[in-house]
């Protein structure tokens, strides 16, 4: 599954449950982004949700790696969506 141009419905009924997830998330992006959150708080308050369970699950220092890790792959365009310049 492609996730450019997926509905979030359809990630939140697919049988994998990374999709699932990130249906869920998608929708309460949405619903935030209506109630006037602008999508820069959004992003904060997500990664530090994320980071802060990953540091309770796996420990700093794995966490730690993970994220000298995302220098290289924003570089090379893992995370962005619209791909006109790359």
């Amino acid at each position: 599954m492609h996730l450019e141009n997926t509905p979030a419905n359809e990630l939140r009924y697919s049988e994998d449950s990374m999709f699932r997830a990130l249906g869920l998330i998608l929708d309460a992006w949405d619903e935030a982004a209506e109630s006037g959150v602008k999508p820069e708080q959004m992003a904060y308050a997500a990664l530090f949700t994320a980071l802060a369970d990953l540091v309770t699950l796996y420990g700093e220092d794995s966490v730690v790696r993970l994220a000298r890790n995302l220098q290289q792959r924003i570089e090379l365009g893992e995370f962005t969506l619209d791909r006109t310049t790359h």
